[in-house]
């Protein structure tokens, strides 16, 4: 068991899960009540990564980031380092590629909430953040949890996208999925099967206690109907 991965994959979808909340909330809120002509382009930027091949994202961030763009040798004079094959490269790979885990479910939930709701509370003088914090999210709970969820199991079995970003770099990018890859290539069929047991255990435990909890809050899927 590589368990310097193990926890470099904890902290990696610790962050990205993090990062979503802060970046996602705000995005699933415009693209629910949003009434621009235009928006469905970008819903169709944000579900992006839900049809491209994870390698195809890694390498437009290669690009994007390397050493001959624009962004790439910014980057570096700023932080004296360059994004691609580091930590940092996996996060901002991770977040993009799981963007649409988070904002999807969480924007079908505020979608969903009677606007009555929304109407009253700004008839009794609440502001549109006091409103997102007492009535959407109270009322999302489902949503925003499966969206958590999703997103944070998502960023843990990550193989294409933090192969391409962050390559293979023990104890700095080597992921629990890239360790899988390199034990089976390696023929180590047994250390490959103990490493994804216990990344099929930890799943199994993460889901099983957000049903539970779900259970006592309300439906953990958002009602489309």
């Amino acid at each position: 068991m590589d368990w310097t991965a193990f926890l470099l994959t904890l902290k990696l979808a610790g962050v990205v899960c993090s990062l979503l909340v802060l970046v996602g909330l705000p995005i699933a809120y415009w693209l629910a009540f949003s009434g621009w002509r235009w928006k469905f382009l970008a819903e169709a930027v944000v579900g992006l990564p839900l049809v491209l091949p994870p390698t195809v994202l890694g390498f437009y961030l290669l690009l994007l980031f390397g050493p001959h763009s624009v962004l790439g040798r910014s980057w570096d004079a700023v932080f004296g380092s360059p994004l691609p094959f580091t930590f940092r490269g996996l996060v901002f790979a991770s977040v993009l590629y799981s963007l649409p885990f988070m904002v999807q479910p969480v924007a079908a939930a505020f979608a969903s909430i009677d606007s009555k709701l929304i109407g009253a509370s700004a008839t009794l003088g609440a502001s549109r953040l006091t409103t997102f914090r007492r009535v959407l999210l109270p009322l999302s709970f489902g949503g925003v949890l499966t969206g958590i969820v999703l997103s944070f199991a998502h960023t843990l079995g990550e193989f294409g996208v933090v192969l391409m970003v962050g390559g293979n770099i023990p104890g700095r990018t080597r992921t629990l999925s890239i360790s899988i890859y390199d034990r089976v290539q390696a023929l180590d069929y047994a250390a490959a099967g103990r490493t994804s047991l216990m990344l099929l255990v930890l799943s199994f435990v993460i889901l099983a206690g957000v049903y539970r909890t779900s259970r006592r809050r309300g439906p953990l899927w958002p009602d489309a109907g």
